[in-house]
């Protein structure tokens, strides 16, 4: 059944909203005050929130702003009541990104109208995330059974010749097949990492206490760990000399080994899929409330439909281009740049580059 919070701090209002939705067929809970509201959204997690907003303790538009800053209740649709119909309230009620905003006094046709219209709309978007969650499942268990079976054959396969035939081997050979091994043990390791850090991130973003206590870690000096990231990846690409750095330093609000795994996956990228003797560029800026982190390549770019795709876990142009990972990387990428309140944002032109940004708060 669908549910719908009321939060209405006059009591008349309030029961007379809960009996006409009620009458309707919808579950209502109901609040006497903002306060109350926002841990019952949180604890309930309606389908759609109807809330006044002149009330004590805490305002609507301060419920809005809670709510919206805790990705687990932030995408419910919230319709503002008030008696304040002025042009300046309304705009403030829909700058905030409220769905709608019921005038005092408003018909129950009005009412119920705004309540069927956004419900509906909540619906679309389900329907459209379950599409894409079930694209990704595809997508995976294409993926999945190749990305593991090629490690595993180099390391089972090399295992067998080490084992029946070590008495004979040369020390080249037995150097080949060591460095073999290693490189499978390390692809198969990190898509493992992967793995555990997305099922990781999805059960951080369902507690909002621990993305508070995520948000209150510091990386102070921001520009050392980037130039250590950078020299790393560019020294494993063999690629040093095209490795160009221009750093600010500033502290940065997320936990160091995110903000490491973040760089890795972005810098690696851009060696990976730029060619030799082509400049990786790797910026940060201070500026404002923020800490800003560029890195620009020249290599094949990706086109505007490409882009839209990243999120689905898939690999761009596989078939034209050989490549190892399951194309998670750009995903918990930006998985880790949001959970802090970030964002990464992607420009890239096919044939010329990509110019990846990752904006954090300081």
């Amino acid at each position: 059944m669908t549910t719908i919070l009321v939060i209405e701090d006059e009591t008349p209002i309030r029961e007379n909203l809960v009996a006409l939705l009620d009458a309707e067929g919808y579950e209502v809970i109901s609040a006497a005050n903002g306060r109350i509201g926002v841990e019952m959204a949180r604890q309930r997690l309606p389908d759609l929130i109807l809330c006044d907003v002149l009330m004590p303790e805490l305002d609507g538009h301060g419920v809005y702003q809670e709510l919206h800053q805790d990705p687990v209740t932030a995408l419910i649709p919230f319709i503002f009541l008030t008696a304040r119909a002025t042009p300046a309230d309304l705009r403030a009620g829909m700058a905030l990104g409220a769905d709608d905003y019921l005038t005092k006094p408003f018909t129950r046709d009005d009412l119920l109208r705004s309540v069927t219209t956004r419900l509906a709309k909540r619906t679309k978007i389900t329907q459209y995330v379950q599409a894409k969650l079930d694209e990704l499942r595809q997508s995976i268990a294409r993926m999945l059974p190749h990305e593991l079976r090629t490690p595993l054959t180099v390391i089972v396969g090399y295992s067998s010749i080490l084992s029946e035939n070590y008495d004979s081997l040369q020390p080249d050979e037995l150097r080949e097949i060591a460095e073999a091994l290693q490189q499978a043990g390390q692809r198969l390791s990190r898509l493992i990492q992967r793995f555990l850090l997305n099922h990781e991130l999805t059960q951080i973003v369902e507690d909002p206490e621990q993305v508070q206590m995520l948000r209150d870690q510091r990386v102070q000096r921001t520009a050392a760990l980037v130039e250590r990231v950078a020299r790393q990846q560019a020294q494993k690409a063999d690629r040093m000399a095209d490795l160009d750095l221009n750093l600010q330093d500033g502290p940065a609000r997320i936990e160091e080994s995110h903000l490491t795994y973040l760089l890795e996956e972005l810098i690696e990228n851009a060696f990976k899929f730029s060619p030799a003797g082509t400049p990786v560029r790797v910026n940060s800026e201070v500026s404002g409330d923020a800490v800003t982190i560029t890195i620009t390549d020249q290599g094949r770019g990706m086109t505007a439909a490409q882009m839209a795709e990243i999120g689905a876990y898939v690999q761009l142009e596989r078939r034209r281009y050989e490549q190892q990972g399951q194309g998670l990387g750009l995903v918990l990428a930006r998985r880790i740049a949001e959970l802090y309140g970030g964002r990464l944002t992607l420009h890239s032109i096919p044939d010329q580059g990509t110019t990846v940004s990752v904006e954090l708060p300081r």
